[in-house]
């Protein structure tokens, strides 16, 4: 049976139809009316039009000395990143160890990592800042207020998913090659990096973007942990809206434009990475 016939059988079409049109409705309506006031006038905006009277891309101009976008973009591309790369490739590693040797308190392991997903990140934020500011006291290190505290920070929640991640992934791979590649002198670490690494690309592009939007939708941890000049691009949009409530024109044409410039990033990487997500989110579940 194919794939049409199968949807049509488990839903009749009309319905299906219409539940297409809904779902595609309460995604391209919001994303559309931002785009739209991105390109209308504050006061445009303020007065309720939904269709700018004249186009305009003023207010993307304007958004890079109201609001310090650029600086927060900066530094959620390198704090997120480093931690997308460390996350995939201590994940990977781990993973592997997880999955090809036994050993002493191996499940413990992997029940851990799953039972670690279910704490919730808003309680952990007190914990974490105590840490770091100990950290700062007892050992004379600047934590709190740093890029690579907050790297630490989102490395921490990141990399039991990870490595959750690579674990079900790894174990659909098949020994064999690994055994072929022992019998010709090959080490752990070659066959981790010539055969395992590759094969596992769509797990790992999987494990890296999820890291990396963990960080860059993050507010909570950014907003404390960090100070002006380390601010991430969600703060920075954050402190931007919040200092023009109350203003006398809400500059809600400027808020759309910084909310769209903030979130190109997260929709270049999707579509650059699109093959191997949808492959590696997938793959697991197939084999």
């Amino acid at each position: 049976m194919s794939a049409h016939a199968e949807a049509t059988r488990l839903l009749p079409r009309p319905l299906l139809i219409t539940l297409t049109v809904l779902l595609c409705a309460a995604v391209l309506v919001p994303v559309s009316y931002i785009l739209l006031a991105s390109l209308n006038s504050d006061v445009g905006v303020a007065s309720g039009e939904f269709w700018p009277s004249s186009f305009s891309l003023e207010s993307y101009h304007k958004i890079w000395t109201t609001a310090d976008l650029s600086t927060g973009i900066v530094n959620s591309l390198i704090v997120c990143g480093a931690t997308a790369i460390a996350s995939a490739l201590l994940g990977t590693t781990t993973a592997y160890v997880l999955v090809r040797f036994s050993f002493k308190g191996r499940l413990t392991i992997l029940r851990g990592l799953v039972g670690l997903q279910s704490v919730p990140g808003t309680l952990m934020l007190l914990p974490v800042f105590v840490l770091f500011s100990s950290a700062g006291n007892y050992l004379g290190l600047t934590v709190v207020g740093t890029r690579w505290g907050l790297f630490i920070a989102y490395l921490t929640f990141a990399l039991p998913f990870s490595t959750w991640v690579m674990v079900t992934y790894l174990r659909g791979l098949p020994r064999e090659l690994e055994e072929a590649a022992r019998t010709e002198g090959a080490s752990t670490i070659t066959i981790l990096r010539r055969i395992i690494v590759p094969l596992s690309l769509p797990a790992i592009v999987v494990a890296g973007i999820f890291a990396f939007l963990l960080g860059w939708n993050d507010v909570l941890f950014a907003s404390v942990l960090t100070r002006p000049e380390t601010h991430t691009a969600a703060v920075a949009l954050q402190v931007f809206g919040a200092s023009q409530e109350g203003g006398a024109l809400p500059v809600y044409s400027q808020m759309m434009a910084a909310a769209l410039v903030c979130a190109a990033p997260v929709v270049l990487l999707y579509l650059v990475f699109q093959r191997y997500l949808v492959g590696g989110l997938t793959a697991g579940g197939i084999k």
